[in-house]
């Protein structure tokens, strides 16, 4: 059985900065992009633990610090890689094209 994913135009390439994150609403949805190493990656942007925004956190390569408690996610698939975060976040398929970032939100 094949998914069909519906692609939604989230931001231009461009608006993502070059090994950071950016928070923005997308469809309703608070969600962060990341940058990391010429890839985009996108997940919520509120941590599973302390409802912070993990926008206003620090990018180390392929983790997010959650600004508030210091846990940490992996931003490719959202899983928690430093305690006190033990919850995984939400991550979403990214497609590039035409310069434009696209997820799939369902």
């Amino acid at each position: 059985m094949t998914t069909v994913l519906n692609w939604t135009d989230a931001a231009p390439v461009d608006d993502v900065p070059t090994d950071d994150v950016i928070g923005m609403i997308v469809a309703g949805k608070d969600l962060a992009l990341y940058s990391v190493e010429g890839e985009i990656f996108a997940t919520d942007n509120i941590c599973t633990h302390g409802h912070a925004r993990l926008c206003e956190g620090f990018l180390e390569g392929h983790e997010i610090e959650c600004p508030l408690h210091q846990g940490k996610f992996d931003v490719r698939n959202g899983k928690p890689t430093c305690a006190p975060v033990t919850e995984a976040i939400r991550s979403y398929p990214v497609r590039i094209e035409g310069g434009r970032v696209f997820l799939a939100l369902d």
